[in-house]
């Protein structure tokens, strides 16, 4: 009777199972579960390898794969020469990404907000060209864009400019000028030209129009492309290693060549100090934008703005 009952209830709960099934495969309008499943899947696949290379960073001993217990020794051996396991390559290496991205941030954002605002107010002949223009350092492989700057300045601007620092500081700018073009344009052409039109109707000289009433409202785009900038520039490889010398070696190129050399934790501390220097960098821009939207009365969260680059 026993087995007799629970026959009777697989039957029942078969068919309702399968109708579950298929609800859940063919409505499209139902709550997405298996694209947040698969979403929440990936963030674990991507985040899963930088919180085992935070947590090595922390290691007692010498191993990158196996934790032997919570130790700072690896953050000491960066700053501090007194440590037994100092190593006098991986500080400057950390200035020198610090340098680049510092130097490079405020240039190519004031070049890429001129060129934005020049672009979007060009009409006529050759604007349909110099846009697209503008779109290949985004499209053409990196690899491409590292050999020709080598290229250039060692064959061309070789009497001006040496490869190093200023070499790296122009690679990187060239690079990530379309990066602010592209976010400052968008912008732009959410804003249209009625407000300017209005502040010169009322008196405003084209200058006057553009520092009072445009730049104020591309802040929060100049503002964003700017700490794209900052994060392109802080872990770039193939650019930094083409236009490199002996004294300016950054962070990505000295983990690299370390590691192909079975590098020690030192390298998982210096890359997550990279990494909380790029998230303090973000935290900023977040909270920046949290108070110029109370200030400027926008609802919405200031996390999710810069997220979509809503701005």
């Amino acid at each position: 009777m026993t087995a007799t009952s629970s026959e009777l209830a697989l039957e029942r709960t078969t068919p309702r199972a399968v109708s579950g099934i298929r609800r859940f495969v063919s409505n499209p309008w139902g709550k997405p579960r298996f694209l947040a499943g698969f979403t929440w899947l990936y963030i674990i696949w991507s985040i899963a390898p930088v919180v085992i290379a935070v947590q090595i960073s922390f290691n007692a001993g010498r191993s990158r794969s196996v934790f032997q217990g919570f130790s700072l020794q690896w953050y000491r051996a960066i700053f501090d020469p007194a440590s037994v396991n100092y190593d006098d390559t991986l500080l400057p290496a950390l200035y020198q990404s610090l340098r680049l991205s510092i130097i490079s941030m405020p240039i190519a954002t004031i070049i890429g907000v001129g060129l934005a605002i020049g672009l979007a107010r060009w009409v006529g002949r050759g604007s349909g060209a110099a846009n697209t223009l503008m779109l290949f350092p985004l499209v053409t492989p990196e690899l491409v864009m590292g050999t020709a700057l080598f290229l250039i300045f060692v064959n061309l601007f070789d009497a001006f400019v040496k490869l190093g620092t200023t070499a790296q500081v122009l690679g990187l700018v060239t690079f990530s000028i379309s990066y602010v073009v592209i976010v400052t344009r968008g912008r732009l052409f959410a804003i249209g030209r009625e407000l300017e039109e209005a502040a010169m109707d009322l008196g405003a000289s084209p200058a006057g129009a553009m520092r009072r009433v445009l730049l104020p409202l591309l802040a929060p785009a100049i503002f964003s492309s700017a700490f794209i900038v900052f994060a392109i520039t802080i872990d770039d490889f193939v650019i930094s290693q083409f236009l490199c010398i002996a004294d300016c070696t950054t962070i990505p190129i000295k983990i690299y060549s370390a590691a192909r050399n079975a590098g020690n934790p030192g390298l998982n501390a210096l890359a997550t100090i990279m990494m909380g220097t790029s998230l303090a960098a973000v935290a900023c821009a977040v909270l920046i934008l949290r108070r110029y939207n109370r200030r400027h009365g926008r609802a919405g969260s200031a996390v999710e703005d810069f997220a979509r680059l809503e701005i």
